[in-house]
């Protein structure tokens, strides 16, 4: 906010000392109580209407565009908190202690817009305006204020590459937020989908799936869907749970790059969990 002030003292300094100037004129007018007075104080006053009502027009978009901008900032911060306390709420209190759940809502949340997308079958992209100068690093997941979106793969001064859930090179460890049982999420070219589910998990529809705690790319209880179903093979003991994405991909415009850099010593953890399934 002080920001804002800043830029708008300098870029309309002019502007304020005119009409601060202004208004001690029409406010010595006001005193003078000689008709002649009169006829020129409507004219000051008019002219100062129109001259106020001008400038709030070229002020209002700035303040606006200012004002939308932590809101959707705002909304991304208080998705990841109120997962982060459903989450709290289904564990007790030593279990709590043991993961020592780390608060995804403190991590730094870099504001991008996308400027381009690139979409096809098995490949979904979309490229923001953000990249180095923003500290922005290849791992980095991306959110907005739905859900999980994908994560950064590369990165150039002024803008970043993401690869979104729509992509199936994208592949993660993530938890069904209730039963607790987790899974490996994938883009099969048409849904997502976590594979091999055995059939005596705990799955149902409607079911939140979060990122989970074995995770090396994500920090844990990002919100990714809802269990929709599943491709049931009545001869197996296994099925493919299909998940539908919160964040709306086609839609998508303003995001947020968490500034979480995956964890290394994780990376065999979600490599295995991925080979078995």
């Amino acid at each position: 906010m002080r920001g804002f002030f800043s830029k708008f003292w300098f870029g309309y300094k002019e502007y304020i000392i005119v009409v601060l100037l202004l208004v001690l004129s029409l406010s010595v007018l006001s005193l003078n109580s000689k008709p002649g007075i009169k006829k020129v104080k409507a004219f000051a006053f008019g002219g100062f209407a129109v001259f106020t009502s001008g400038l709030s027009k070229v002020v209002e978009p700035f303040s606006t565009a200012f004002e939308v901008k932590n809101l959707r900032e705002e909304n991304a911060r208080l998705m990841l908190q109120v997962n982060s306390l459903r989450e709290y709420g289904i564990q007790n209190e030593e279990l709590r202690r043991q993961l020592a759940l780390k608060d995804t809502s403190k991590y730094p949340l870099i504001s991008a817009k996308v400027v381009s997308k690139f979409a096809s079958a098995s490949q979904g992209n979309f490229i923001i305006n953000a990249g180095e100068g923003e500290n922005i690093k290849i791992g980095m997941p991306v959110i907005n204020s739905q859900g999980l979106l994908g994560v950064v793969t590369s990165v150039s001064k002024d803008y970043s590459i993401v690869r979104t859930l729509r992509n199936r090179e994208l592949k993660f460890a993530v938890k069904n937020q209730r039963s607790r049982y987790d899974g490996v999420l994938e883009w099969n070219g048409k849904e997502l989908t976590i594979k091999n589910v055995p059939k005596t998990y705990d799955m149902q529809v409607g079911d939140r799936i979060v990122t989970s705690d074995f995770s090396t790319k994500f920090p844990p209880s990002i919100p990714v869907g809802v269990v929709a179903g599943g491709n049931r093979d009545k001869t197996g003991i296994f099925n493919d749970i299909v998940v539908n994405p919160y964040a709306d991909f086609l839609r998508v415009e303003h995001v947020f790059v968490i500034a979480f850099v995956p964890s290394v010593q994780k990376n065999n953890l979600e490599l295995n969990l991925i080979k078995n399934n």
